[in-house]
C-alpha cells in the first residue's frame, strides 16, 4: 500500500493506493496506528480477488463470516476509525458486485486486492471514542454532550 498526504488543513486527507495482493484491513489498521488516527472517515473503490464479510448476529454477539472466493468489484467501501481503549479501531462496511451483477455486503473483515483499491481517508480534528455496549457487546462510538 502506498499513502500520500494530499491535504493538511483544516482536515488531513490521504490517498491510499493498495496494490495487487495487499490485505486491506491489516493495512488500514497499521496505517491508523502509524498516523495515530482517532476521528477519521474513508471511502474506496477498486476490486478484490477474495474477501470475508461479516454479519453481526445480536443473539450470538458475534459475526457470521461470509467468504467470497472470486473476483469482485468494490462498489462501495465506507468506514470510520475511532479510538477504543486509546487505540485506533477500523470499522468498515462494503458492497461488492459479482460478474453476474449480484451484490453482497456487510462488515469488511478481510480482503485481498486485485488489481487495485483506491481509498480516500479524511481525519477530523476532533476525537471519537468507542466503548463496549453491554447489551450488544459491540464497541460503539460515544458522543459526549455538553
Amino acid at each position: 500500500m502506498k499513502a500520500k498526504l494530499i491535504n493538511d488543513a483544516p482536515q488531513k486527507t490521504w490517498a491510499l493506493i493498495f496494490d495487487k495482493g495487499d490485505e486491506v484491513m491489516s493495512n488500514l489498521d497499521c496505517f491508523a496506528r502509524e498516523q495515530r488516527l482517532s476521528a477519521t472517515q474513508f471511502t474506496g473503490i477498486g476490486a478484490f480477488s477474495d474477501l470475508t464479510l461479516g454479519f453481526f448476529v445480536l443473539e450470538k454477539k458475534d459475526y457470521n463470516r461470509i467468504a467470497i472466493r472470486e473476483q469482485v468489484e468494490v462498489l462501495s467501501l465506507t468506514g470510520d476509525i475511532s479510538l477504543k481503549d486509546n487505540e485506533p479501531k477500523v470499522h468498515a462496511h462494503i458492497v461488492v458486485g459479482k460478474i453476474d451483477g449480484t451484490a453482497h455486503g456487510g462488515h469488511l473483515l478481510e480482503a485481498h486486492v486485485m488489481p487495485t483499491l483506491e481509498v480516500m481517508l479524511t481525519e477530523s480534528p476532533r476525537h471519537l471514542r468507542r466503548a463496549v455496549d453491554p447489551e450488544t457487546g459491540l464497541a460503539l462510538i460515544q458522543i459526549e454532550t455538553r
